[in-house]
């Protein structure tokens, strides 16, 4: 018989295993399929540090939340409904994220005394009463996979290994999710090993099945299609998102892109990314070390490229003189920063934005520069291409700060009409540019635009323009060495005007207020911007009135800023730090701003957040 449909507005799973499980590509698979469906879905993949940990340690769990919904929604989830636990590790690490009266799925076949006495439990967590609070659904994924895969010539471990393909079907047919995509999937993966593929696809259809016959599942479960803006989307996540940013700015501004860079987490995929796409006029250059990258990226701009460098928190610590040295030499160059939890190497896999400041002065004697924010993983693409407009327009190294939880999430993506998109002009100088006594002219690289005050960009080996830059400070104008007093005091105000004069070409700062009525705002910045918007949406249906504004850009600030700021009674500033923009705000404008801060490695929750808004809204 046919099992009940029951409709749903929303749905948080979490899939946890061993490394070495596929959790991730489950979570993934299952993302796609839901994207396809036309659900609204956040995700956050949530894998370890340690490259081969243990099996069956806590600090060899990998997870993957996904959060999908008939509507729009802005975060991965405060808490899932559903916990799929492929072991007790799995089970011990995650279980405490479990909303309450959440339903537990768990592999009974990995839970052996060997097995949960490793990770702390005394007796089988499944078999005592410590999961009385869950709709606990014990399954032999294990032993069920290896027995639907008999027929197949493969060891015991191999067909073991299928055991994620079986929880993916089970978990597809749960939430009817369709199963083309992940056939085409395998067969692209496995296409040249027949027998794998036809072991995959029968452990997915295994699960499919299971699902559909067991009692273990009494229905059937629909989410349907989100409304959304006509046109082409995909499922994007932010790493990706970012690549294909600089890729559309190098097309804009017919610049070849250069990415001088080392491979660090959260950032190396966007250099195994730009490697595919040499046709785009893109090199990639994976250097001996962080300042080696720079320093070639740095050269490639002095070469008529679009020089790039991506990094984390440690690798930013390492580049820092090289980026004085391009603030300098006033050269554009693109510095991602894939923020990372710190100090030092920290936590490389999870997410923080505690590396404001350090954009901000992490470096020797004033070296202003632009620093950019997206707000999303889809919004990586356009912060992109903003970062370089700045960095060929101004003359001037722009940070791109992007985050663990942005980099790795992923959200659908209306792909934009590239028509649409504004040229950037990188307006090389082709022709001396300073008159002499006797009429002629030479060539001066430090002659700048009076509105920009941009220095002039040349090409070297263009006739006429030969000059040399190089560490120390320029004088005004020629860019000869100087040492003089009065010259270096000048060129510092020059170089950190050129910044403030940003502020002219950037989009003033919006506040989101339904009712025209808040006496409080939330201002945040990057990956904040999901939880905030859940966290205000939550106190607005309580029937509360709170604002929210969200700061793209961060050096300069938005020229109205300070007027937005001044005119709200309290101004709570939530952030993944202890309070880097907050004191920026603070010092700046003089407002009393209320600050909430974690550092967990972990996006905010919208409920705790929510409560956070409803306190200070409580002391009015």
């Amino acid at each position: 018989m046919a099992k009940q449909v029951v409709q749903l507005s929303k749905v948080v799973i979490r899939f946890a295993g061993d490394s070495g499980d596929g959790m991730l590509l489950t979570g993934d698979r299952f993302t796609s399929e839901t994207a396809g469906l036309g659900n609204d879905l956040k995700t956050l993949p949530d894998f370890p540090a340690e490259i081969r940990a243990p099996a069956g340690t806590i600090p060899g769990v990998s997870a993957f939340q996904l959060h999908f919904a008939d509507h729009a929604i802005s975060t991965p989830g405060d808490a899932p409904d559903v916990l799929v636990a492929m072991n007790p590790a799995a089970l011990k690490a995650n279980l405490k994220l479990l909303r309450a009266g959440g339903t537990l799925i768990v592999n009974t076949d990995e839970f052996g005394k060997r097995a949960y006495e490793k990770v702390g439990y005394t007796a089988n967590p499944i078999e005592d009463d410590s999961l009385e609070g869950y709709n606990v659904i014990p399954i032999a994924l294990t032993s069920m996979t290896v027995e639907a895969l008999k027929e197949f010539d493969l060891s015991k471990k191999e067909a073991e290994r299928a055991k994620n393909m079986f929880a993916l079907g089970m978990l597809c047919w749960l939430y009817d999710r369709p199963s083309q995509g992940t056939i085409d999937f395998l067969t692209s993966k496995f296409g040249k090993k027949p027998e794998i593929l036809k072991a995959n696809i029968a452990a997915y259809e295994a699960g499919w099945s299971f699902g559909e016959t067991t009692e273990a599942f009494a229905v059937q479960y629909e989410v349907k299609p989100a409304p959304m803006p006509a046109g082409e989307y995909r499922n994007i996540h932010g790493n990706l998102a970012l690549s294909l940013g600089l890729i559309a700015a190098g097309q804009l501004s017919e610049l070849p892109i250069f990415l001088g860079t080392y491979p660090i987490t959260p950032a190396s995929d966007i250099l195994h990314d730009l490697s595919k796409y040499k046709n785009f006029d893109i090199t990639t250059f994976q250097a001996e070390d962080e300042i080696a990258g720079v320093m070639s990226a740095i050269g490639a701009s002095y070469g008529g490229a679009l020089g790039i460098t991506t990094t984390s928190g440690p690798g930013v610590a390492l580049k820092s003189e090289a980026i004085g040295l391009a603030t300098m030499l006033e050269l554009p160059l693109v510095v991602v920063d894939v923020q990372r939890g710190g100090p030092s190497t920290g936590l490389p896999t999870k997410t923080e934005q505690a590396d404001l400041l350090q954009a901000m002065f992490g470096r020797n004697g004033e070296s202003p520069v632009p620093i950019v924010a997206p707000q999303s993983p889809s919004d990586c693409f356009f912060a992109a291409i903003e970062a370089v407009r700045i960095a060929i327009e101004y003359r001037t190294p722009v940070f791109l700060l992007s985050d663990g939880y942005l980099a790795n999430g992923s959200e659908p993506w209306l792909v934009p009409d590239t028509s649409a998109l504004a040229k950037i002009d990188p307006n090389f100088t082709t022709e001396p540019n300073h008159e002499l006594p006797d009429g002629t002219k030479d060539f001066w690289p430090y002659l700048r635009d009076p509105e920009t005050l941009a220095r002039p960009w040349a090409v070297p080996g263009t006739k006429g323009l030969e000059h040399r830059i190089g560490g120390l400070e320029k004088a005004d104008g020629h860019g000869g060495i100087s040492y003089d007093a009065e010259n270096h005091d000048k060129m510092v105000r020059l170089r950190q005007a050129k910044v403030d004069a940003i502020a002219r070409t950037i989009d003033p700062i919006v506040v989101d207020d339904p009712s025209g009525k808040a006496r409080v705002l939330v201002i945040g910045w990057g990956s904040t911007f999901g939880p905030i918007g859940g966290a205000c949406k939550l106190v607005r249906d309580a029937g509360h009135d709170v604002a929210q504004a969200h700061i793209r850009h961060l050096n300069p600030f938005p020229s109205n800023l300070g007027e937005v700021l001044a005119k709200y009674d309290r101004v709570i500033v939530p952030e993944m730090n202890l309070g880097q923009l907050n004191m920026l705000l603070r010092a700046k404008y003089l407002v009393d701003t209320v600050n909430y801060n974690q550092v967990r490695g972990l996006p905010f929750k919208t409920d705790e957040l929510a409560g956070v808004i409803t306190d200070v809204l409580a002391s009015l």
